[in-house]
């Protein structure tokens, strides 16, 4: 099939169970079993960029005006939010989160401890 033959599909924004600062678990691909900060998410992809996971390598020329190096670097690429799951703080397991609604606002729980997060 031609790239041009037919439009992608769109992808919905993600309704996220992962939050920028919560520690994941990743749960498939070659970084499986890693446990690391997300620095960043992005919910119109439905990804998010993972500290120290998923690394891609960046080949760079010298810029001296810049300050830049040449040479290869890492940086971390976006990985999807379905290979993730929370690791909850009190019982240090990757759990599914659930929510309550409270008077102060929605608050995130642990489904195995019943914890909040």
């Amino acid at each position: 099939m031609y790239a041009g033959s037919r439009k992608q599909k769109e992808i919905a924004p993600h309704k996220g169970h992962v939050r920028k600062g919560d520690t994941v678990r990743v749960l498939s691909g070659k970084d499986r079993g890693k446990q690391a900060k997300v620095l960043r998410v992005i919910p119109s992809k439905g990804t998010a960029i993972v500290e120290r996971v998923n690394l891609a390598k960046k080949h760079t020329k010298a810029n001296p005006q810049k300050n830049v190096k040449g040479g290869i670097a890492e940086r971390e690429a976006p990985i999807r939010l379905a290979k993730l799951q929370v690791v909850c703080p009190s019982c240090n397991q990757a759990t599914r989160t659930g929510s309550h609604r409270t008077d102060e606002g929605a608050k995130r729980f642990c489904r195995n401890c019943e914890t909040e997060m």
